[in-house]
């Protein structure tokens, strides 16, 4: 009795798995339908006919003729009429010659919003924001499939009537018991059950359980003619279309994987043609299948979901669809149930044919004939059952209205924005419908209203929809695109006098902080301190800013993006009172960040401004201050990177002490963070010189002490540093510094301190969060040092070079690591600053400062004192090249004496038969276990004999002939 329990529109085709059926398949004839006149409730007359049957691969050609009864079945007949199977049968071709593909398939997952273009907002981007916006703490209800055992046991051989049946039987088990009803679900326990039926949808389709994720679908479609718990339901809808889109790509990539053919796929814009008999068949079988759902809804929205599915059987079948389901909407009763469905048609329809707007003009204009449903009294009764306002009602129409109108403006001419404002004045200004259209069409054609706008907006009634929201929305447009010149001012009042009455203190932020962008846009800073005196006013009672932080945050943004001249914005007298209601420390970081990074920015040239300097002073130091012991280094980096670029740009000119004045008040205000010291010790260092430079290096008295006090600001400042090589290097720095400026006394301070600190250094260092040896940064940073101390006088009170003594005694103390070679290389630049000294003018100095070579002379004492140093030197390396007599270190030991040999070579006198039979040794040496590398000692003999040729060098060719090369072997 299964066609007793089914309306006499259903019939059901379907085609075994083995498409061998030896049963005979029915062509339906195609009747004409007239959608003027269609409509889905009216009565269907069912008429009987005679077909051909479809000639198809492994079956035989038969005719056969259904015969009339008194009560026709609707599964053994052929229906002819206005009913969907007459239509989709229509739309299929009994001949399908299948086509060759020679080009290889694309990739299917690819966004088909390709269609449009990339100014078209997505229907993605707007899902999470509507799950986060239509929430409720009332408790859901839901009906889980539980699944059936009924009809998998059908024999192989029975009649494909007997099929049918049981598939049928399938169906209606869902409607009949098959389920679970789940009540009192949270709103999350809601959102988990519908993502349990999406993955069983997937599960039942990947296991080749075809009606049961039919089922699953139609499960899910009934719940969204569900308005028990009404304000929920946008998000309810989001979720319920997840599934149906799902289900739609599952039956769209199915058929398409039948369409191969020699394992080639159909391009991308394939045609009916190239699809062969059996992915065809099966296309029809599944829009049978969803014509034989009784109820209208669940109908609806699978038919909708596979749309796309029609390009299979007809060029026009999705033009001739679209039409036909615009239709189907109007036998929905309930008009927020009907708008959603009408949004997931434009939905459907702009993904699969965007190019047919006439079906979604049709679909808007529809939803206006029927708009006044929403004020009929079954939704005012159900509402108050609900203990729902119609403001709160009115917008959960927003998501569907908004979509609705976005498909049909997209790319829309300017004169159906004129349509759409005329059929608004027709319903009276709606202001839903206004709203929904000025978020809908472009900006440029909005701002080109504006005034006509303001116009409906004061027009509209506000009991439903508050006007406040038709400004915001009006200004949103007119934050993208400007309105004519002449009416700018007028817009502005006409918009504020409406913003500023508002009571409730997020409704005016939220339409403030829109307007805040237009009047920094078009008007100058007179009208900007207004409207922020009067956003102060509304948002200091009962500190309503604490709620407000993200609109108020936005609002700075908004007003640094359009006056980015700092002595012009600190001029807006309300400016910094409009900073003081951020008083969450975390937010007013952030709002000082913005600033600064805005001022280093824009900011182009210095400034000595005392309003700039002052106000920027204080966001430094609130930034400065919410550093604590939990910061991290990247935000400590951040802060200090914005301060410092605030100190560079401070400039007061040629008045030297009153910069001095603003380095120490920041080193005072900014002493935690480590970057912004050493940047201020730089910034004084420079400021010494640029004095030095004023004074071409002959100071007076007054200049002298200035110096002097730059040079104490870096001495005091520069112990405060963790760093321990920030610290060295800032010593050698700032000792150059001093010895630039004649100041003899603090310079070997400096340079003191530095050698004082060397024993200190640790044998690993932190770069950046990795441990590294400390080795090669103290070797650098040595040989930056002798290179100091060549041209440093020595003390009259300390002896003969007490620095290179001091570091050589330090350097000797120092622990290396045993495998490092570092301490000879050391000792042989040592070696090249001692020969320097040795010289009688050095290569060298440091202007207006007498170095040794004036102060000694060329004394023969002096001479001495430094042959001495250069024979412990040359001992403490011979000792270190014995210890590395080993196997394991001989190839050490080998490029150590030759690199002792080249700096003999460079800078000793090898007329000295000592030094003349060292260098020997050396070479010997470099070469005694096969380590040296040929082609540097053959070039390093080839330097040797080229020297000797050259006056006074005759020496050379002598050690040239004590210099043998010998083999590896």
């Amino acid at each position: 009795m299964v066609a007793g329990k089914i309306y006499s529109l259903l019939v059901y085709v379907t085609v075994s798995k083995e498409r061998n059926l030896k049963s005979d398949v029915c062509k339906l004839e195609s009747v004409p339908l007239d959608f003027g006149d269609y409509h889905p409730l009216k009565p269907i007359t069912v008429t009987e006919s005679k077909t051909k049957k479809m000639s198809r691969k492994g079956s035989t050609s038969s005719t056969s003729s259904s015969s009339s009864s008194s009560m026709m079945d609707p599964l053994s007949s052929v229906l002819d009429g206005t009913d969907p199977l007459s239509l989709f049968a229509a739309a299929a071709d009994p001949v399908i010659t299948t086509a060759t593909m020679d080009n290889t398939r694309k990739k299917r997952d690819k966004d088909d919003s390709s269609a449009v273009g990339s100014d078209f907002e997505p229907w993605s981007s707007k899902r999470g924001e509507i799950l986060a916006r239509y929430t409720t703490t009332e408790k859901l209800s839901i009906n889980l499939y539980m699944g059936s055992e009924k009809g998998k046991a059908t024999a192989t051989g029975s009649a494909v009537s007997e099929k049918v049946r049981t598939r049928l039987e399938e169906l209606d088990d869902l409607e009949e018991g098959s389920q679970k009803e789940l009540l009192n679900l949270t709103q999350q326990d809601y959102m988990n059950r519908i993502e349990e039926l999406n993955q069983s949808l997937k599960d039942a389709w990947s296991s080749d359980q075809k009606v049961k994720a039919l089922k699953i679908v139609i499960q899910c479609s009934k719940l969204l003619s569900d308005t028990t718990v009404i304000q929920f339901y946008p998000s309810k809808f989001v979720l319920i279309t997840d599934i149906l889109d799902t289900f739609g790509k599952l039956v769209y990539e199915r058929i398409l994987s039948m369409c191969m053919d020699n394992r080639v796929s159909l391009s991308d814009n394939f045609s009916p043609e190239n699809v062969n008999d059996t992915a065809k068949e099966t296309c029809l079988n599944w829009f049978f299948k969803i014509a034989s759902i009784r109820e209208l809804i669940p109908r609806f929205y699978v038919e909708a979901a596979i749309l796309k599915c029609n390009k299979f059987l007809s060029k026009t079948g999705i033009s001739e669809c679209l039409p036909r389901l615009t239709s189907m909407i109007r036998g929905i009763g309930d008009p927020l149930v009907a708008v959603f469905a009408r949004a997931y048609l434009c939905r459907v329809g702009m993904e699969v044919a965007p190019q047919l707007k006439e079906s979604l003009n049709k679909n808007f204009f529809d939803f206006l004939l029927t708009f006044k449903q929403i004020h009929g009294d079954t939704v005012q009764n159900q509402l108050i059952v609900q203990c729902v306002e119609i403001p709160l009602y009115l917008t959960l129409y927003s998501p569907a209205i908004d979509w609705i109108l976005q498909c049909i403006a997209y790319r829309a001419p300017e004169v159906l924005l004129t349509e759409m404002m005329e059929r608004c004045k027709k319903l009276g200004n709606n202001a839903l419908l206004l709203n929904s259209v000025m978020s809908a069409f472009r900006a440029e054609f909005i701002a080109a209203r504006s005034m006509d706008f303001i116009c409906m907006i004061k027009e509209c009634d506000e009991s439903g929809f508050p006007k406040h929201l038709l400004f915001r929305s009006l200004g949103l447009n007119l934050a993208l695109a400007d309105p004519p010149e002449n009416d700018r001012l007028q817009i502005l009042n006409e918009a504020w006098k409406v913003i500023t009455k508002l009571k409730n203190p997020q409704d005016y932020i939220n339409c403030a902080e829109v307007w805040v962008e237009y009047t920094c846009r078009h008007f100058k800073k007179r009208e900007v301190n207004t409207v922020l005196a009067d956003i102060i006013k509304h948002m200091t009672p009962d500190r309503a800013f604490e709620d407000a932080y993200p609109q108020l945050q936005s609002i700075i943004q908004k007003v640094i993006t359009y006056i980015y001249d700092f002595s012009l914005l600190f001029s807006v007298e309300k400016f910094l009172p409009f900073l003081d209601m951020f008083q969450k420390e975390n937010v007013r970081v952030e709002v000082c960040k913005c600033i600064m990074e805005s001022f280093i920015k824009h900011q182009q040239e210095s400034t000595k401004d005392p309003v700039i300097l002052n106000a920027l002073l204080h966001i430094c130091k609130t930034m400065h201050d919410s550093v604590n012991a939990l910061t991290l280094e990247d935000e400590k980096r951040m802060l200090a990177a914005l301060i410092n670029g605030f100190i560079k740009m401070v400039s007061f000119g040629r008045d030297f002490e009153q910069q001095l004045s603003f380095y120490v008040e920041a080193r005072s205000m900014f002493c935690n963070l480590e970057p912004v010291l050493v940047q201020l010790i730089h910034s004084v260092n420079q400021l010494a010189m640029e004095t030095r430079k004023v004074m071409k290096g002959n100071h007076s008295r007054k200049t002298a002490a200035f110096v002097r006090a730059c040079v104490a600001f870096c001495f005091i400042t520069i112990p405060s540093l963790s760093s321990i090589f920030t610290r060295l290097n800032l010593y050698l720095h700032s000792g150059q510094v001093a010895l630039a400026n004649q100041c003899l006394s603090q310079a070997d301070a400096f340079f003191k301190a530095a050698v004082s600190l060397v024993p200190e250094v640790p044998k690993m260092i932190s770069i950046d969060g990795k441990m590294r040896p400390s080795d090669a940064f103290l070797l650098e940073f040595l040989c930056n040092f002798f290179s100091t101390l060549l041209v440093v006088p020595d003390h009259p009170e300390q002896g003969v070079l007490f620095l290179v003594r001091g570091l050589l005694n330090v350097i000797q103390d120092y622990t290396w690591e045993d495998n490092s070679d570092d301490k000879v290389r050391i000792y042989t630049n040592v070696l090249h600053l001692l020969s320097a000294m040795t010289q009688e003018t050095y290569i060298y100095h440091v202007d207006k400062v007498d170095s040794n070579d004036t102060l000694y002379g060329g004394d023969s004492k002096f001479l001495a004192e430094i042959n001495k140093l250069c024979e412990t030197v040359i001992a403490q390396i011979l000792d270190h090249l014995k210890t590395l007599g080993k196997e394991e270190t001989l190839k050490r030991q080998s490029q150590l004496a030759l690199y002792l040999f080249n700096t003999i070579l460079a800078h000793g006198d090898l007329r000295n038969n000592k030094l003349n039979q060292l260098s020997v040794n050396l070479w010997n040496l470099a070469q005694k276990h096969g380590f040296a590398d040929t082609k540097t000692m053959v070039k390093t003999l080839e330097y040797i004999r080229r020297r000797s040729k050259q006056p006074e060098m005759s020496h050379f060719a002598d050690l040239a002939l004590r210099l043998p090369l010998q083999s590896r072997t």
